[in-house]
């Protein structure tokens, strides 16, 4: 047995453990499950934990090596485990070297478990083309853009991934474009701060920019994705392609956060509640039916039931659909953690309250869709997506096309055909 990849939390994560998988066969591992980490709640860490504990039962003649952003911001902790046998940081883990070196760790023996280089110190972003996708697999990633600039007070990201760099434009496109040779229906953009793109390239292009580029130069492509944006860092050409191109699909997810004002300044958001409104209807004019995800944490420290309810309200004002909800917990070194902290039975109901909304919406919109017809992605035997990442349930379509169907019912989570 070769190399197992465990991953935890974003789609960069999932992105980078096609990366990881590469290159640690590449250096010749075997045997060896490697624990791609994320540090953006206690409970991300917690399970990773947790896995480890039970890999380790599981197979006992195994290697373990932890890493992502957690193993970045907790190196020592997990390298006191006694079931984990080396911790790679979080740049580390994309290079080559990193896993050579862990190979000749292994085979000679040394007691020295961590190798966590400064993720500050990195000022640039070699682009990775993965082999390791399938062909004709339907939804593939391209990563664009790592780290981020901005400090929000409850966020530990930034210490886990480094400032923010970016791939450049023209690797990119031909990224996409090798992508859609080998037979990929759809591309998604990925990055940590992913409207932040381009600021430490020359000339400081722009994620619009790139957006266009990208469906300008591939024209073959059928169908391109944006995963998490910052609303208020959404730039005119971004706007434009959303407006103008079909082929980018009508379907946002936002870094919301919150609802209310006090707690977004508490929070060091650089929006508003009017912002995060009016982004939505402005987006809504451009494209009629575009369908809106966004986070929301509940329960962050200082936020009383009024300022919830501003949360929940949002649901509703900006029209979302997809609600990714975080139950606020408190990361070590962050100011957030050092503010008055909601209680956690509070924390539980509001995230609770919170999700409920976020499937209500959900079934509104599937029942909306009945009666459309939409270009749907096969995903699987059992399912697709539309344009909108709605789910489908379908049969007899072949995996890896997109078809267009008649949105027949909805059974409350899924549509069918």
């Amino acid at each position: 047995m070769a190399v197992d990849i465990v991953t935890f939390g974003c789609r960069l994560n999932a992105f980078e453990a096609e990366v990881i998988r590469s290159k640690a066969e590449g250096a010749g591992l075997s045997d060896t499950i490697v624990i791609n980490s994320c540090a953006v709640t206690n409970e991300a860490v917690a399970q990773a934990r947790q896995s480890i504990r039970r890999l380790k039962r599981e197979r006992p003649e195994a290697r373990i090596v932890v890493t992502g952003c957690a193993a970045q911001t907790q190196a020592a902790m997990f390298a006191d485990m006694a079931e984990v046998d080396r911790v790679v940081g979080n740049d580390d883990k994309m290079h080559s070297e990193a896993w050579r070196d862990t190979r000749d760790a292994f085979d000679i023996g040394t007691t020295e478990k961590i190798a966590v280089s400064d993720i500050m110190s990195v000022k640039e972003m070699a682009p990775h083309l993965v082999d390791g996708y399938a062909s004709g697999l339907p939804r593939v990633f391209v990563q664009v853009q790592n780290g981020c600039d901005h400090r929000c007070t409850f966020c530990v990201i930034p210490y886990g991934r480094g400032n923010s760099r970016s791939v450049p434009m023209g690797a990119v496109v031909d990224q996409v474009r090798a992508l859609v040779e080998r037979g990929h229906a759809e591309i998604v953009l990925t990055g940590v701060d992913l409207t932040s793109y381009g600021a430490d390239l020359p000339g400081a292009p722009k994620l619009g920019m790139l957006t266009r580029q990208i469906l300008r130069h591939v024209p073959e492509l059928k169908r391109l994705r944006i995963s998490s944006i910052d609303s208020i860092e959404a730039d005119d050409d971004l706007l434009d392609a959303i407006a103008d191109d079909s082929r980018l699909m009508p379907h946002l997810h936002l870094s919301l956060q919150s609802g209310d004002d006090m707690i977004l300044k508490r929070m060091k958001r650089r929006h508003s509640r009017n912002d995060a409104i009016a982004f939505c209807d402005q987006v809504r004019r451009l494209r009629p039916d575009i369908a809106f995800g966004a986070d929301i944490i509940a329960g962050f420290p200082t936020e009383t039931e009024e300022m919830f309810s501003r949360s929940l309200d949002l649901v509703e004002e900006c029209g979302l659909t997809f609600l990714h909800v975080f139950p606020y917990s408190p990361r070590p070194g962050t100011p957030a953690a050092r503010m008055p902290q909601v209680a956690g039975g509070v924390i539980k109901a509001r995230a609770k309250r919170l999700r409920a909304a976020g499937e209500a919406a959900l079934r509104q919109r599937l029942q909306a869709e009945v009666g459309a017809t939409r270009e749907v992605l096969i995903e699987s035997d059992g399912q697709g997506r539309t344009e909108h990442y709605l789910p489908v349930a379908i049969t007899g379509e072949r995996v890896g096309s997109v078809v267009p169907l008649k949105i027949a019912a909805s059974d409350g989570e899924r549509l069918t055909t």
